[in-house]
């Protein structure tokens, strides 16, 4: 029975594929399920306004699911042949962050089809089912370019990715992993808190009293019997609500402020060669605003001056409005420790794998499949290549829109920092495969 799926497998593909059946592609086995997705980080670059001093309490989106119904108009079908650079890119550097993609999509799949059995049993295989290329992907020669882009050319097609105008182009961003220099206790010149998850913070996904409201959370507190907005950076900083809370000082305000714009970074110890991760644990539920359009609006800055370079060059210059700055964005972000097992694997993001430098990208998951296989593009600055939507953000907002990841360190932070282009972008999803007898 197997090696009958074998054959029927690659005989389908010796047809699509004509030149390359000689590549030893297709080996079906069963692919092991291990992450469940967290919550989502809040990467995000330097973008919108500062807020209302008292807002409504705010609904957000849950990252960990798919798109809704409606993001099917921002999806037009295309070829590869029209992605620039599809040929030129080398496509095993993705490689790795596709599979941890998979790792997570396959065990979505199965308990969706197992949900969907129990209501009716004979259903055909939805266009968006992952559990076949992702077997299949298990066997493929992780070194072998030509075999690795065939298998996205046979198991995938591509779809242009529009807004919900219509229009073609979007914003590229950069967020990537800092190092602070911090302390477990508040001494010296550390003295700047980061905060660990507040115990009076609620969230409630409304999903599960409210259908029409499935994918999005409500965050706020209870006050009597009322459930209010959480309290703004604002408003945090001049009230003892986090006391009790703090993870780690650090030395540096801007610094800690750029942390949580990124959602997640590395603490060099006082007096120690340890170092930890914080990773994203959860946000006030405030929506994100951009300090650099508060300085734009502001007549501060120009548009092209407005990158975490030149935000951080103002603040040099103007202490005194430091914290005016700083609280235009009243999101606010808490943190949980984790060991730093391996200092060359990146952070998790909002689907619940290690994001890779230059091959994961945050999306909006309200039209983008957290996830898939995208392919970019970014002509100023010749950027072709296949990455992987792997997380989502605060500031990461709309179809064509997406926040390219660096990697850790100053250099990271330097790209990273200075990244503002125009967008284009192809999501992969994956075909229906018929007669495969699965």
């Amino acid at each position: 029975m197997l090696f009958t799926r074998i054959s029927r497998i690659t005989k389908r593909i010796s047809t699509r594929i004509g030149l390359f059946t000689s590549v030893s592609l297709i080996m079906v086995s069963m692919l092991a399920c291990t992450s469940i997705p967290e919550q989502p980080k809040q990467p995000g670059p330097i973008t919108p306004t500062p807020t209302p001093t008292t807002p409504p309490v705010v609904i957000t989106p849950s990252a960990s699911e798919a798109p809704s119904s409606t993001a099917s108009n921002i999806f037009k079908p295309s070829t590869y042949a029209a992605l620039p650079g599809w040929e030129q890119d080398d496509v095993r550097e993705a490689w790795p962050a596709f599979l941890a993609s998979c790792n997570v999509l396959t065990k979505k799949n199965e308990i969706d089809r197992k949900a969907k059995r129990a209501i009716q049993t004979n259903q055909t295989k939805p266009n968006n089912d992952w559990v076949e290329p992702c077997s299949i992907a298990k066997d493929v020669n992780p070194q072998d370019n030509v075999a690795i882009r065939m298998f996205f050319e046979t198991f995938f097609t591509p779809h242009q990715v529009v807004n919900v105008d219509g229009t073609e182009e979007g914003l590229l961003t950069g967020y990537y992993e800092p190092l602070l220099k911090g302390s477990r206790q508040r001494t010296g010149k550390y003295q700047i808190p980061l905060y660990s998850v507040p115990d009076d913070l609620l969230t409630i996904e409304l999903g599960s009293v409210y259908p029409e409201l499935k994918n999005m959370r409500l965050r706020g507190r209870v006050v009597g019997n009322k459930v209010l907005p959480y309290p703004s950076r604002a408003e945090m900083d001049n009230s003892a609500t986090l006391a009790g809370k703090e993870l780690l000082w650090v030395d540096d305000p801007i610094d800690a402020f750029f942390l949580q714009i990124q959602g997640s970074g590395r603490v060099q110890l006082a007096g120690s060669k340890e170092v930890v991760r914080l990773a994203y644990a959860n946000q006030n539920g405030h929506p994100y605003k951009s300090i650099g359009r508060y300085l734009v609006n502001k007549g501060e800055l120009k548009l092209e001056q407005a990158s975490a370079q030149g935000i951080k060059a103002w603040l040099a210059a103007h202490p005194s409005r430091q914290q005016e700055l700083l609280n235009a964005n009243p999101s606010y972000v808490f943190f949980k420790e984790e060991k730093l097992l391996d200092d060359k694997q990146g952070p998790k993001g909002a689907l619940g794998v290690p994001l890779t430098a230059q091959r994961s990208i945050a999306i909006d998951p309200q039209y983008l499949p957290l996830g898939a296989p995208v392919f970019l593009v970014a002509k100023e600055v010749n950027l072709q290549r296949l990455v992987m939507a792997q997380d989502t953000g605060g500031a990461i907002r709309g179809a064509v829109r997406a926040d390219y990841f660096w990697g850790f360190g100053a250099a990271a932070g330097e790209q990273a920092g200075r990244m503002k282009q125009r967008l284009s972008l192809w999501v992969l999803l994956p075909k229906v495969i018929v007669g495969a007898g699965l």
